[in-house]
């Protein structure tokens, strides 16, 4: 595995192992925002996926000596030249720094969001209990 490829893998694993998803799908009210946040969750764990496989496999050695067995040496090691001489530009992550401070400011929307959610239940559960006890002290 390359060393950029690596690191970028590394990344998104420690990432997902940090992601609390119980705990923000816990938050959601409507089944728009679950829909939104099962999309989100979806597309996390494909591109998780395929960093972790897809782009951070080393590709396999060529066995040159068996192609120089079957077609002859003149041809194989032409392009064995060509292939070693072929150099693949390392990955620079341009994409991140753009969207992270996107990202930490949904985050703490959702924070904030999710304290006003949670007052907000606060509150129309004392509403229940109140209007219960009065609906209890009513004679009937």
């Amino acid at each position: 595995m390359s060393g950029a490829g690596k690191k970028v893998a590394d990344v998104a694993f420690k990432a997902s192992r940090t992601i609390d998803w119980e705990g923000m799908a816990k938050v959601l009210v409507t089944d728009e925002a679950r829909r939104e946040f099962s999309n989100l969750r979806r597309a996390f764990d494909e591109v998780n996926t395929q960093l972790q496989t897809k782009f951070s496999q080393e590709p396999e050695p060529i066995d040159w000596d068996f192609y120089r067995k079957g077609i002859g040496s003149g041809i194989v090691d032409m392009y064995k030249e060509a292939y070693d001489s072929v150099e693949i530009p390392k990955y620079v992550d341009n994409v991140t720094p753009e969207y992270k401070p996107k990202f930490d400011a949904l985050l703490v929307e959702l924070k904030e969001a999710e304290q006003k959610s949670l007052k907000e239940s606060e509150r129309l559960e004392k509403e229940i209990i109140d209007v219960q006890e009065i609906s209890v002290s009513i004679p009937q």
